[in-house]
């Protein structure tokens, strides 16, 4: 049995608070999938709200920077729905190697007073160092996709209060590190990538997968009282084992839940087996 899909936001204005550009990639989707009128906010400066240089630090979670930004731009707008973005990076929790981005997206609709969130994960361009010579920045910047990606320099270390971005070609890449390094007491310059999102475009990949998340459990209905946004919420294991038959890990049904009513809905997985290689009891 799938989920009822329709559309509540067709010629719906909704509010997107974005200094970094991210209308590129949310608008086109929306507009397309929606057919709602995105309005893009770009009066309110995002930064006060945390910044990936750390001179201001975000208050509270993902999360909470997300909704805030929905909520003021719901708030400038005056709109009844508003969307607002934020990112995250982390090292991967297996190996440690590699960066990962983790976006979210949140749509708050006044009317309906629900939240629904979109969430992508995905490798993210993310990489810094301490470099004593053009010669070292030159080869960090080659093999960092710069100037696509763009980068942070400051003098010494990751916290230095002085810093140049929006650095996106190589005479300004060399500009900022003559500056770095003549006021550097340790005669070594930080560089590092600047994550905003016009600055970034894996990152920006990233935020248009969340988006199109967001979009699915928008467009995804309650069937008892029609909110939008009925989605999963939480997995339900014990799939049994193909070989011994006994519970295993794996998922043995998703569970939707509506935002409003709670009323909920188990659809078990296509496979009735569990890989015997995922087993706890033929491979603990």
């Amino acid at each position: 049995m799938g989920v009822k899909i329709s559309n509540f936001y067709q010629g719906e204005s909704i509010s997107l608070l974005t200094k970094h550009h991210k209308e590129k990639v949310i608008g086109p989707l929306f507009s397309k999938t929606l057919k709602a009128d995105l309005i893009t906010i770009d009066s309110y400066d995002t930064d006060q709200l945390g910044t990936f240089t750390r001179e201001i630090s975000r208050q509270g979670s993902q999360l909470d920077a997300a909704r805030r930004k929905a909520e003021i731009g719901m708030e400038i707008g005056r709109t009844k729905y508003g969307i607002g973005s934020e990112g995250s990076f982390v090292q991967d929790p297996y190996a440690g190697l590699i960066p990962i981005n983790y976006e979210i997206i949140i749509f708050i609709d006044s009317l309906r007073s629900i939240e629904v969130v979109g969430q992508a994960r995905g490798s993210s361009i993310n990489h810094h160092a301490s470099v004593k010579n053009w010669q070292e920045l030159a080869k960090f910047a080659r093999l960092n996709k710069f100037p696509k990606h763009q980068l942070v320099i400051r003098p010494d270390h990751q916290d230095h209060p002085a810093f140049e971005k929006d650095i996106n070609n190589l005479e300004q890449l060399k500009k900022a590190f003559n500056k770095a390094l003549k006021i550097s007491e340790k005669k070594k310059v930080f560089v590092e990538h600047d994550l905003r999102a016009f600055a970034n475009p894996t990152r920006m990949k990233n935020i248009k997968e969340a988006t199109k998340d967001l979009l699915l459990k928008l467009r995804s209905v309650c069937s008892k009282c029609q909110t939008p946004g009925f989605s999963i919420s939480r997995h339900e294991p014990g799939l049994p084992c193909a070989l011994c038959e006994m519970p295993s890990n794996q998922t043995k049904a998703k569970i939707y839940t509506c935002l409003k009513c709670d009323y909920e809905r188990k659809e078990y997985v296509k496979s009735n087996k569990a890989d015997p290689g995922k087993c706890n009891f033929c491979n603990p």
